[in-house]
């Protein structure tokens, strides 16, 4: 979509110095991503300390692939994350330093 909008330039180069953006379009959409992310997050948040977990304690659940059976659950004090980024996750960008 096509907007026209009025930017504090100072604002906006230090965005673009920060992420690392070429152009002031990627450093916009980084930031309006980076918010609606937020947002799912303060989302999520509310429901800290209200969900109860009745499953299998010895399953370690976060290890499994998609489609495969978990694993019972090592003797480890880390969490295991496997999986793709989320996709609305905002990407690196390289650029000058």
């Amino acid at each position: 979509m096509r907007t026209n909008i009025d930017i504090d330039d100072a604002t906006l180069e230090a965005a673009m110095r920060a992420g690392h953006f070429k152009t002031k379009k990627d450093a916009v959409e980084a930031g309006l991503k980076l918010l609606a992310r937020q947002a799912a997050y303060q989302e999520i948040l509310k429901w800290q300390g209200k969900l109860k977990w009745e499953g299998d304690e010895s399953v370690d659940w976060t290890a499994a692939a998609p489609g495969e059976e978990p694993a019972p659950r090592a003797a480890s004090s880390h969490l295991a994350v496997n999986g793709p980024a989320a996709e609305y996750a905002v990407k690196q960008r390289r650029g000058r330093r």
